[in-house]
């Protein structure tokens, strides 16, 4: 049996409650329930299907990652967006950050299939936002107001068992 997994920093549930503040707004307004389905997070790697029977190895791999680096602030501010018209997304934006590039990097040494750029983002609103509704959601984000910040001092491991459920974490 095939399970999903994926690596990221969650903030804490604080943040993820704001965030879901936004999330809301555009399952309301602008029909894009599927956001609400996940948590805030920033994803490090992204989801990548296994078979069950190598959950050890992922395991094994996830603990090897070199987390040796100290507690370091993210700031959330604003919100930024990708817009492609097939798959929209509009996020809480990141400020730059060379601490998270270098967790990214680390995640990436035991992690070495699948390589993708690095745009760190919180997700807000994506999968079922139509391009439509997304340039008049855009139109409202792209100004509005939203700035927090936050510790990072720990990765999770999530795997899908019909929601994202940690199984690991590392410090």
């Amino acid at each position: 049996m095939k399970k999903m997994y994926f690596i990221a920093v969650y903030p804490p549930q604080e943040i993820i409650d704001e965030v879901k503040v936004f999330k809301e707004d555009l399952a309301l307004n602008y029909n894009n329930s599927k956001a609400l389905k996940n948590d805030a997070h920033i994803t490090l790697f992204p989801p990548f299907e296994r078979e069950l029977s190598l959950e050890n190895d992922i395991r094994t791999a996830f603990n090897k990652i070199n987390t040796d680096i100290s507690p370091f602030e993210i700031i959330l501010n604003g919100f930024g967006s990708f817009p492609n018209p097939k798959n929209p997304v509009i996020f809480a934006k990141p400020e730059e950050n060379a601490e998270l590039i270098k967790l990214y990097v680390k995640v990436t040494e035991q992690f070495t299939f699948n390589k993708r750029s690095f745009h760190p983002h919180v997700t807000v609103g994506y999968r079922n936002l139509s391009w439509e509704n997304y340039l008049k959601a855009w139109e409202i984000y792209k100004d509005k107001e939203f700035k927090t910040k936050f510790i990072v001092d720990k990765i999770t491991l999530l795997r899908h068992d019909g929601k994202w459920i940690p199984i690991a974490k590392k410090n």
